[in-house]
């Protein structure tokens, strides 16, 4: 299944439904960046925190959470991280139309606008 995923993506063949755009950025599992257990996210998934980007993991803002729910699996496109991941985290109330990228924390940070998102169907 893994491997038609990585063909869907490659050849931009997908599943998807509709694209949506959206404001990306990028995390680390980190207290300062989560809460007072970032071993864990919000679905409670647990991460390997010697190595978080290996899970592949976004946080969603809180309106797209309806839209991409726990274990949701996207494709993103418009980032120095595209790729398929699974959503298993959520961002503070505050924010809206965005997502947060796990990633290991000696990877390059960035933000990106008009970030494509498809789901997985």
């Amino acid at each position: 299944m893994r491997i038609l995923l990585i063909l869907l993506f490659v050849l931009n063949i997908s599943t998807a439904q509709e694209t949506q755009k959206v404001h990306a950025t990028v995390y680390n599992a980190v207290v300062e960046q989560c809460n007072s257990d970032p071993g864990h996210t919000a679905s409670m998934f647990e991460l390997d925190l010697d190595n978080p980007y290996s899970h592949k993991i976004i946080a969603v803002s809180r309106d797209l959470l309806t839209k991409y729910p726990f274990g949701s699996l996207v494709i993103i496109r418009g980032t120095a991280y595209d790729g398929i991941y699974q959503v298993q985290d959520l961002l503070n109330k505050r924010y809206k139309n965005r997502i947060d990228i796990l990633i290991n924390q000696n990877m390059p940070i960035g933000k990106w606008a008009d970030v494509k998102i498809y789901k997985i169907e």
